[in-house]
C-alpha cells in the first residue's frame, strides 16, 4: 500500500504517524494509498519549520522571489499533465477537467509573478516642512491554506503563490481525500528554487485544522469548503487572533429570460451543472426559468444529457464519478428526497450505466423540473450532478428568488435584453455575476469570492485583495533636519 506523507523542510516527512486515512480511486472504488494524518506534535513541527524559513524569505529581494515564481510557473506548465493525472486518480474528474483546473491555477501564478508592482507602496514628499511619508506592505510570517477536495490543485494555486510572493511561509493542508497533487506541486516549488520550509504540506483531518487555527505561530488562514465549516474556521481562527478568509458554499442560479438563445442556454446548463460531476462551488444547480422557458428548454437539456458519457476519467468520458462512496450515497439521497417532495424527475442519474468499473462511485447527470423553493434539492448545496429547474412568472420574481437565498457566490443571467442584464448586474446580491456566461470565475487579476453565507471575512481570493490579505501595511513618516535646525519645543506637534 502506497504511503502518502507530509512535506516538511523541503522533503517527505520521515516520522511515523499513529493515524492514517484511506485514499481511493473513485473510478474503481479501490483503496490505492494511505495518507498520514498529523497530530498536534506534527502541526508544531510543521509550523516551527515554516517559522524558521519565513524569517529569511521575507528578507529575500523582490527579484529573488520573482525568479522563483517564474521558475515555478515554467515547471508547473511543463508538468501540468502529471498534476492532472494525480487529480483524476484520487478525485475522479475527467483528465480534461483536471487539466483545465491546473490551467486556471497557472493564471494566478502568472499574476503573482508581477509581485514587484503589486507590493509597491506610496510616497508623499513634503507633507509638512521637511517631512515625507511613505507606505510599505510587509509579509505576515507563517500563513495556513486549508484546501477542499473538489479542486486539489486550483485552490492551493489561488493562495500559495500569492502568499509566497508576498514573503510569507505557507503551511498547506490539502484534503485527505486527494492529497497527491499538492505533493507534486511542492516538489516543483523546490525545483524552482524555493528555500526549504517556505512551503510545507501537512496532511490531516479536523485535528490538524484545529491545530493550525489555534497555533500561536500562524498569523493568517485561507480556507475553502462548505459553509458550516467555513463559519467554524472563521470564528475559531479570529477568536485566536488570526486574519481569516473563509470561502463557503453556494447555491448558484442561472436566470433564463424568454428572449434568450435556448440552445446556448442548454449547452451552458449542462456544462455548468455537470462538469466535475457537479462538485464545483461555481456549479449551476438551480436554473430559474421565466414564463414558458422551461417547456421549451427541458427537451434541449435532455437531448444533451443523453449524449453524455459517464465513466472513468482516463477513458475520454464526459463526466467521472463522485469523490467517495459516502458522498455518492448522500447525493443519491437528495435525488430520492426530491422525488418524495413531488418534483418532476426528468432524468434519473441513479440509473446510469458507467463506462468504468462497477465498483466506482457512480451517479449520472440528474435533472429535476418543477422544483419548489422549500424542497431540500433547492435549499441545500447538493454538490453533485443534480440540476433543478425552478419556474417563475417574471424577471422580478426570479431576481427576488435569487436574492432571498442565503448564499451569494455566483450567478448568471441569459438574455439578449441589455437593460434587463444591466438591472440584474446592479441589483443581484451575489459576488460573481455572469451575463450569458454560466461559470463567472474571475481572471486572476480580479478577486474570487461571494457574498452572504458564501464568504466569511472581508478579503476575496487572489487579485489585489489576495496580496493585501497576505501582507500588512506600514506607514513611515520621515524628517531629516538640515544642519541649522535646533531648539526645544514642547507644544503639540502640528503640520506647517
Amino acid at each position: 500500500m502506497t504511503r502518502i506523507t507530509h512535506w516538511i523542510d523541503g522533503r517527505p516527512w520521515s516520522g511515523t504517524s499513529a493515524r492514517t486515512a484511506p485514499v481511493h480511486d473513485p473510478a474503481t472504488g479501490a483503496m490505492t494509498a494511505e495518507v498520514d494524518l498529523a497530530d498536534l506534535t506534527v502541526v508544531d513541527q510543521a509550523v516551527e519549520s515554516a517559522t524558521a524559513a519565513a524569517s529569511a524569505w521575507r528578507r529575500a529581494s523582490l527579484t529573488q522571489r520573482s525568479r522563483v515564481l517564474f521558475a515555478f510557473r515554467h515547471l508547473l506548465a511543463e508538468h501540468a499533465e502529471e498534476v492532472a493525472a494525480a487529480i483524476t486518480a484520487e478525485h475522479g474528474k475527467v483528465l480534461s477537467d483536471a487539466l483545465g483546473e491546473v490551467t486556471r491555477g497557472l493564471e494566478v501564478v502568472e499574476f503573482a509573478c508581477g509581485l514587484g508592482h503589486l507590493l509597491k507602496g506610496g510616497h508623499s514628499e513634503g507633507v509638512s516642512t521637511g517631512v515625507d511619508v511613505h507606505s510599505v506592505r510587509q509579509a505576515l510570517g507563517v500563513v495556513a491554506v486549508i484546501s477542499p477536495f473538489n479542486v486539489p490543485a486550483m485552490v492551493p494555486l489561488w493562495f500559495v503563490p500569492v502568499a509566497i510572493a508576498a514573503g510569507n511561509a505557507v503551511v498547506l493542508k490539502p484534503s485527505e481525500k486527494d492529497p497527491s497533487a499538492s505533493l507534486v506541486m511542492a516538489r516543483l516549488w523546490k525545483e524552482a528554487g524555493l528555500p526549504d520550509g517556505v512551503l510545507t504540506v501537512l496532511h490531516g483531518d479536523k485535528e490538524a485544522v484545529d491545530g493550525l487555527l489555534t497555533h500561536p505561530g500562524v498569523s493568517a488562514v485561507s480556507f475553502v469548503g462548505s459553509t458550516p465549516i467555513a463559519r467554524y474556521v472563521y470564528e475559531t481562527g479570529t477568536a485566536h487572533g488570526k486574519r481569516v478568509q473563509a470561502l463557503g458554499g453556494a447555491k448558484n442560479h442561472m436566470l433564463v429570460l424568454p428572449d434568450a438563445d435556448l440552445d446556448l442556454v442548454a449547452d451552458a446548463a449542462v456544462n455548468a451543472g455537470f462538469g466535475s460531476a457537479g462538485e464545483r462551488c461555481m456549479a449551476i444547480s438551480a436554473l430559474v426559468a421565466v414564463g414558458d422557458v422551461a417547456d421549451r428548454l427541458v427537451p434541449r437539456i435532455v437531448e444533451r444529457m443523453s449524449a453524455l458519457r459517464t465513466g472513468d476519467g482516463r477513458r475520454g468520458c464526459d463526466m467521472g464519478p463522485l469523490v467517495t462512496a459516502q458522498h455518492r450515497d448522500k447525493v443519491a439521497g437528495y435525488v430520492a428526497a426530491g422525488v418524495e417532495a413531488g418534483a418532476d424527475l426528468v432524468v434519473d442519474g441513479r440509473l446510469v450505466e458507467p463506462d468504468g468499473d462497477p465498483n466506482g462511485f457512480w451517479l449520472g447527470p440528474t435533472l429535476f423540473d418543477k422544483v419548489e423553493p422549500e424542497m431540500s434539492i433547492y435549499t441545500d448545496e447538493i454538490f453533485g450532478p443534480v440540476l433543478s429547474i425552478v419556474r417563475v412568472d417574471s424577471f422580478d420574481e426570479g431576481l427576488a428568488l435569487i436574492n432571498a437565498n442565503p448564499y451569494g457566490n455566483g450567478t448568471a443571467i441569459f438574455t439578449h435584453d441589455g437593460g434587463a442584464a444591466r438591472r440584474f448586474e446592479t441589483e443581484v446580491e451575489v459576488g460573481m455575476v455572469g451575463i450569458n456566461v454560466p461559470i463567472p470565475v474571475p481572471m486572476a487579476y480580479y478577486s474570487f469570492g461571494g457574498w452572504k453565507s458564501s464568504l466569511f471575512g472581508d478579503s476575496h481570493a487572489h487579485g489585489a485583495e489576495g496580496f493585501h490579505f497576505f501582507t500588512r501595511g506600514k506607514v513611515v513618516t520621515t524628517r531629516w533636519p538640515d544642519p541649522s535646525h535646533g531648539g526645544v519645543d514642547l507644544g503639540f506637534p502640528t503640520h506647517s
